[in-house]
């Protein structure tokens, strides 16, 4: 029998109060637990009780803002296909996933693919971190970008 990681193991059940919760926190992670009672139908104890279980279980990992990128300089919103020799994935993967300009880092099937999003103020910069950083680790056999030229949609939460 193989062995499930904890991620696997631990499913946690969320009712309909949590759907609503974790929906209005997407909307706005600011909202006081008194308003976000309001909005729920339950007491502000009753939400706070809620929040908690669901970051203690993991089902919140964290709150954050969300930053647009272009308003700080960024201007270069990059998409990577790249391909590793097997014996260097999990390696390849563990050095990008430090590096700060990679916003987002998978394990896709295929190949041994990974899928990675960083972000660079320009092309120059975009270059230097392909050239240090990405062609340089080992087992690199192929990278395969694409540069955002419009974002329609961006989903910071999920649908529940």
């Amino acid at each position: 029998m193989n062995q499930r990681s904890e991620e696997e193991a631990a499913v946690v059940d969320i009712d309909e109060n949590d759907r609503k919760i974790i929906s209005e926190l997407n909307a706005n992670g600011r909202i006081s637990y008194t308003d976000l009672a309001k909005e729920i139908g339950l007491s502000r104890v009753a939400v706070q009780a809620r929040v908690n279980a669901l970051m203690e279980s993991g089902v919140i990992e964290r709150f954050a803002a969300v930053i647009n990128p272009e308003r700080i300089g960024i201007q270069v919103s990059a998409f990577f296909n790249v391909e590793v020799e097997p014996k260097h994935l999990h390696e390849a993967a563990d050095r990008l996933s430090q590096e700060p300009y990679v916003t987002s880092l998978y394990h896709m099937t295929g190949p041994s693919k990974l899928h990675m999003h960083g972000l660079f103020r320009n092309n120059a910069e975009m270059d230097q971190f392909m050239k240090d950083k990405l062609y340089v680790l080992p087992g690199i056999m192929s990278v395969d970008c694409q540069l955002l030229i419009n974002r329609y949609k961006s989903r910071m939460g999920m649908r529940l």
